[in-house]
């Protein structure tokens, strides 16, 4: 086995692909804990928060499609963020993107094992459970460490399949539950922006899709596409999932696992477990898309000095980023073991709004730079670039004190990174 750090990536992934892959990393285990969340929040009100939550990320997500389109390497919004802002700047989005993708794929391995305990209760004991996540991960490794053509399929197929069930699912939801909503059904609390903020989690990860873009066949014109397709996909399947679980329970915020139970409703024990499988589906379908794009992440931070060069490293038979991919498969696998999900939810959701506010920033400082460039051009940009940064910067006020350390103590990572590249920068090798 040799590698090397001179020869670049394979371009196999077309607009479909590139597509498909962003739906993936967005429709992930969120969706089937939701419904619970966003009922205890708004009651019968609750569709309206997905479509505000739509609205709001759809002005970041076309910010992302003007910036990304300008772009045909990997790394996404450190990339973005490294090239309008800087190094020290772009090392802190790069860890901030870093860490939510790892304890992201770290906790779906997590609720994988959870729903596979619905049909082998063992399952969730501590020997199984390692074993278990060792399996799923090493599998995911092995698939991509060979082609990216083969992890973007395999992506690419649990995509369909997943998106096919849910859509089932809102399909005989709304055949057998034909009457008027539950009349006694609790409002809710009233409490807008905790929802939106849980629904940012839900249809963030998008960004995820574009640590991949130096493996696309046409970034400028394939970025936006799939960018599009991911926000209209997660804004139909999550509205009308909600809107099955409201009309089959009257209480959905007192449902731990509020898409099983409906379907226990309208289609019994055998639609509970098909919910079950189609959980562990999703989860897994998250996983093979983070197993994609993640190791890009650190083989773009390596490919500018701002990482090792060995996480830069290319496989000289099969053209991947394989040690990147590797250690993104164990850290995984460590989190997964002592990790949980809460803690993803909390950190991600959080972190995702200062990646954002950067980005959509960008979108100015690049226009200035570059007013010719040729790529997507959104009309009326930085209109939509101010809005995106405020839309973020009213969410950020939702921090807690946890949220506050989570966030320092990757600063300071990031900061001690940004010192050990700098030396590289002024020497010229960065």
């Amino acid at each position: 086995m040799s590698a090397t750090t001179s020869t670049t990536l394979v371009r196999a992934m077309g607009r479909w692909t590139l597509a498909a892959l962003v739906i993936n990393v967005v429709i992930a285990s969120g969706i089937f804990r939701l419904p619970q969340e966003i009922a205890q929040y708004l009651g019968q009100r609750a569709p309206w928060a997905y479509l505000i939550a739509a609205a709001g990320i759809g002005i970041i997500m076309a910010c992302f499609a003007e910036v990304a389109s300008q772009f045909g390497e990997a790394g996404g919004p450190y990339l973005y963020t490294r090239e309008a802002f800087g190094q020290f700047a772009g090392i802190q989005m790069g860890w901030l993107a870093l860490v939510v993708r790892i304890t992201s794929a770290a906790a779906n391995a997590n609720v994988f094992v959870i729903y596979l305990g619905h049909f082998w209760p063992a399952a969730t004991q501590p020997v199984p459970r390692a074993a278990i996540l060792t399996l799923l991960l090493g599998v995911l490794v092995a698939v991509n460490y060979v082609g990216v053509n083969a992890g973007a399929n395999l992506s690419t197929l649990i995509t369909a399949a997943k998106l096919v069930a849910l859509l089932a699912f809102v399909v005989l939801g709304f055949a057998f539950l034909r009457g008027p909503l539950p009349a006694d059904a609790p409002v809710g609390s009233g409490q807008w922006l905790p929802a939106i903020l849980a629904l940012i989690f839900a249809y963030g990860g998008f960004e995820a899709g574009l640590m991949a873009m130096g493996e696309a066949k046409d970034p400028r014109r394939d970025a936006p596409f799939a960018l599009f397709a991911a926000l209209i996909a997660a804004t139909v399947v999550y509205t009308l999932v909600h809107m099955v679980v409201m009309r089959a329970l009257v209480d959905p915020g007192a449902a731990e696992r509020p898409l099983a139970a409906a379907a226990q409703v309208f289609l019994g024990g055998a639609g509970a477990a098909l919910i079950s499988l189609a959980a562990m589906l999703s989860t897994y379908g998250q996983l093979s898309g983070q197993m994609v794009v993640t190791p890009r992440l650190s083989f773009a931070f390596a490919e500018r000095g701002d990482f090792p060069p060995f996480f830069g490293a290319i496989h000289s038979k099969y053209r991947t980023p394989y040690v990147s991919i590797v250690l993104f498969g164990i850290l995984v696998l460590v989190l997964a073991i002592y990790g949980s999900f809460i803690w993803n939810a909390i950190l991600s959701a959080v972190v995702r709004l200062f990646t954002y506010g950067f980005v959509c920033a960008s979108l100015i400082v690049f226009r200035k730079r570059n007013p010719q460039a040729d790529a997507f051009r959104l009309p009326a940009g930085p209109a939509f670039a101010v809005a995106g940064v405020a839309f973020c910067l009213v969410l950020i006020t939702q921090m807690d004190s946890r949220h506050v350390i989570f966030v320092a103590v990757t600063a300071a990572i990031a900061l001690l990174n940004w010192m050990w590249a700098r030396p590289k920068k002024r020497n010229g090798q960065g």
